[in-house]
């Protein structure tokens, strides 16, 4: 399963979702194998998510997403329409947005990195998973903007950089690479790298321009 994810390049986070409904799947049929199994195990399954936990709509259809790229890619076995199927309903409300005022007295109560992180979310409309995994130099302050890698369905894009978190997130920085120096010293301060690059570019994980901004992520000495 995850080495039919991996070949597709889907992101880390539809992988351990895709990964997350499969074992359940498994689990509630008696931990039979899948290729035992087929739509009415199927059906009874997702069925049993709407009547036993009253799921939201989409969080169903992360559940069949998952099997049937499980059954189609994996197992070869491509199911049919799923006959007798509750699905379930999609609420129709509108969001709850915080007003700018809400939002800074929010904002007040935080320091530090965590403001920091919380106005990058709030100004730049980050999420928080592009957020964690910002890399330096994705931060571009002469231009004011951030460049998001690999986001929402893999793709890249271009949003703003708040001018109020400018000199904020310079001295966080400077901070940073004072870190990023030590654990070089110590052997220490590569970080992870997507796809082949680590193998391609050895030395790229220790620069300072693939840093991620917010921690040094220590791992044994090389």
């Amino acid at each position: 399963m995850r080495s039919a994810i991996r070949r597709r390049h889907y992101s880390y986070r539809t992988e351990q979702t895709y990964i997350h409904w499969i074992k359940r799947f498994i689990y509630f049929n008696g931990v039979r194998h899948p290729r035992e199994m087929g739509e009415p195990e199927v059906t009874a399954f997702l069925n049993s998510l709407v009547a036993g936990r009253g799921v939201a709509a989409a969080t169903q259809n992360q559940a069949l997403s998952s099997i049937l790229f499980l059954y189609k890619e994996v197992l070869g076995k491509p199911l049919n329409w799923l006959d007798g199927l509750e699905r379930a309903k999609r609420p129709a409300r509108v969001p709850s947005v915080l007003t700018t005022g809400e939002m800074q007295h929010l904002l007040a109560g935080l320091d530090g990195m965590k403001w920091l992180m919380a106005s990058l979310l709030y100004g730049a409309g980050l999420r928080l998973r592009e957020c964690l995994k910002l890399r330096v130099k994705d931060v571009d302050f002469e231009y004011r903007q951030i460049v998001v890698r690999d986001g929402k369905g893999g793709k890249d894009r271009v949003t703003m950089l708040p001018a109020a978190v400018i000199e904020p997130l310079k001295a966080h920085l400077v901070r940073v690479k004072v870190l990023h120096e030590r654990d070089l010293a110590a052997g220490y301060g590569d970080v992870e790298l997507p796809d082949g690059l680590a193998r391609k570019y050895p030395r790229a994980a220790y620069d300072w321009p693939c840093r991620n901004c917010w921690a040094i992520r220590m791992s044994a000495p090389r």
